[in-house]
């Protein structure tokens, strides 16, 4: 498939393959034979087969499971309906925790480290420009924040467009420096709200079943939430005649340029034949809407946690995903992520190093 004649907002231009299954007997085979009773690892088998799968089909080989340079994105931008009281803080503290994270400040900093995993900031949309140099910093803003999409559309196709792009561009970038494990982060205040729109929009469930407490607001501004979520839902019903939308309306119409730019991303990781790690709430919506423009990058996807965000289950049951670690975090930046990364090393070594029954000497 040439992506080149086609543009970003048609799925053909991702197009993905689909995951070739024909050595998972040999894999489960491999798995079951280590020195343990069937299945007593838990998730960490069904983890270690989903890698070998992945991996095996670029190498052919269904014997070693490698972790070259995981890496987590963080993705900011702001967002216009964070103009009204939906947060427990102003539209610059975006910007500001974008410093932090620059800084090593911030949770994402300490999993990252305490994990060896490299973290790469995105501008993908803040407000206040960061003009800040560092290494780590990636400047690819689509605009200063999206519009209010309680009254407008969030973005234009051109800049949903571009913020796809963007996104590949920033993952192909990690891709090529040898990272074959990428997790995604976010930041941007008011992006919950966006979230819960897209949740909104893609299935027409109400905005007082998709939107949840975020950050912690009070019942006063989740009520408010709620009640944009629920005029966004309107004014798209009037434009496209019934709901749900697409996934390219869905982000034109109510998305951040952080949650399209992780979009492009994912698609591009998966599309690459390497391993997403999917973080919380919105970043889970991020992967909702890459599995729904290419089913196929659904088979790509590690999901990390299961976030306190409210309407993070009705996520991972429209993904049909099973979190690895439940820790009742709410906190974004890709924490959840970062804190999968060893436990994806843990199935990788005994993958790759547990003795065999046979090779053991042990006879059960």
């Amino acid at each position: 498939m040439n992506s080149a004649k086609h543009s970003a907002l048609d799925p053909k231009y991702w197009h993905i393959p689909k995951l070739d299954n024909s050595t998972l007997d040999k894999i489960k085979h491999r798995i079951d034979n280590k020195t343990k009773p069937l299945g007593a690892l838990g998730k960490l088998e069904a983890l270690a087969q989903s890698i070998a799968l992945i991996q095996g089909q670029q190498t052919h080989s269904v014997t070693q499971i490698d972790i070259n340079q995981p890496c987590i994105l963080i993705f900011a931008a702001d967002h216009g309906i964070a103009q009204h009281p939906i947060s427990i803080a102003p539209r610059e503290v975006t910007g500001q925790m974008v410093l932090n994270f620059l800084a090593g400040g911030a949770a994402i900093n300490c999993f990252c480290r305490t994990s060896d995993v490299q973290l790469k900031v995105i501008d993908a949309g803040v407000l206040t420009p960061v003009t800040q140099t560092h290494a780590d910093f990636i400047q690819q803003s689509v605009a200063a924040g999206t519009q209010d999409f309680s009254v407008a559309a969030a973005m234009t196709a051109a800049q949903l467009e571009q913020a796809l792009v963007y996104g590949q561009t920033v993952a192909q970038q990690q891709i090529d420096n040898g990272s074959n494990l990428i997790g995604f982060g976010e930041m941007g205040i008011g992006n919950t709200t966006s979230a819960s729109a897209l949740l909104s929009v893609l299935t027409g469930l109400p905005a007082n079943q998709t939107a949840g407490k975020g950050t912690g607001i009070d019942a006063q501004q989740l009520s408010r939430k709620i009640d944009l979520i629920d005029l966004s839902m309107q004014r798209v019903e009037q434009i496209y005649g019934q709901l749900p939308l697409t996934p390219i309306q869905a982000l034109q119409e109510v998305g951040g340029f952080e949650i399209a730019q992780i979009v492009g991303a994912m698609l591009t990781t998966a599309r690459a034949g390497k391993t997403i790690i999917v973080d919380g709430f919105i970043v889970s919506i991020a992967a909702l809407l890459s599995c729904q423009i290419q089913a196929n990058a659904r088979d790509f996807m590690i999901f990390a946690h299961s976030s306190a965000e409210q309407a993070h289950s009705l996520v991972l049951d429209q993904l049909k995903a099973t979190p690895l670690l439940n820790l009742d975090m709410r906190l974004g930046e890709g924490t959840g992520a970062a804190l999968a990364v060893p436990l994806i090393r843990a199935a990788a070594e005994f993958y790759n190093n547990m003795a065999t029954f046979e090779s053991a000497q042990v006879n059960v």
